[in-house]
């Protein structure tokens, strides 16, 4: 396992901001150690056509997780969502793991992906996950940090925001899930096919985040931290929030030999690399 250490943002100004309060460290045991560490990840995109990921996800939640008092996933855990109802490899089995580890004491809470946004509430209660809105901020000791799935953010691709908009209304969402099953799987099929064909056609800047859209959100927020995915371009870039130092974190996208998570230890944020 690979560390990458990343520096942190200074504190924000104060805000009335309600903020989602991350799960303490408790007492630890020398046979149960103090649990400390916050995982971010994201971008995993689980399907039939990817067991290697699919092995690499379930060993990280039975080791490496393990040791974290808590878990974010920031979007595109699976390659395609098409209801709670499906149950097709590998959805069943990372649902038993995911409740498997809920169990075992540690949170989850996760944000929904432009592939996966159709997780619902039936998926949440069968994992022990929760669901976060698609801007979030957490409490990461005294740090307030703002958490997207990055999608959002790409304000430039006016084509797929104007989709987002339609397929997040509560209409496009009940006619969807309406449909059979088997009709919704073959669909997911062609949206893949026809989202990979649509990318061929857009610029690299156009499928990147847009600068002032990221001042705008985090002034918004009053946050100085930003964790997203989304982009598949991992990386830490440092800007300046009204006068006063910011970072826009980036996390990786899992490939079928090696993933990523990004760790915060209570101090500062490093890179893990899984293998």
């Amino acid at each position: 396992m690979c560390l990458k250490p990343i520096s942190s943002s200074k504190k924000p100004k104060s805000s009335n901001k309600l903020l989602i309060q991350v799960p303490s460290a408790s007492g630890g045991t020398a046979r149960h150690p103090l649990k400390t560490d916050i995982l971010f990840i994201s971008d995993l995109h689980l399907s039939l056509e990817k067991p290697e990921i699919t092995r690499r996800f379930l060993h990280f939640l039975q080791h490496r997780a393990r040791q974290a008092r808590a878990l974010y996933i920031l979007g595109d855990l699976f390659d395609a969502w098409i209801g709670d109802d499906d149950n097709t490899p590998p959805n069943k089995a990372v649902k038993k793991a995911l409740k498997a580890f809920t169990d075992g004491g540690t949170r989850v809470f996760l944000l929904q992906g432009n592939r996966d946004f159709l997780l619902g509430p039936r998926f949440a209660e069968e994992t022990g996950i929760s669901l976060l809105d698609e801007y979030s901020v957490i409490d990461l000791d005294a740090h307030p940090t703002l958490l997207t799935h990055g999608d959002l953010l790409c304000t430039d691709d006016l084509p797929y925001q104007a989709f987002r908009v339609k397929s997040h209304s509560t209409e496009w969402q009940q006619n969807v899930l309406a449909k059979p099953l088997w009709l919704r799987l073959l669909a997911a099929r062609w949206y893949r096919l026809r989202s990979f064909f649509h990318k061929r056609n857009k610029t690299q800047e156009i499928m990147d985040v847009n600068q002032q859209t990221v001042a705008e959100i985090l002034q918004k927020h009053h946050c100085l931290t930003l964790i997203h995915g989304h982009t598949h371009r991992p990386a830490t870039h440092d800007l300046t929030i009204e006068g006063q130092p910011a970072q826009r974190i980036v996390l990786a996208d899992w490939k079928k030999d090696s993933g990523e998570c990004l760790c915060w230890d209570g101090h500062a944020f490093q890179r893990e690399l899984l293998r």
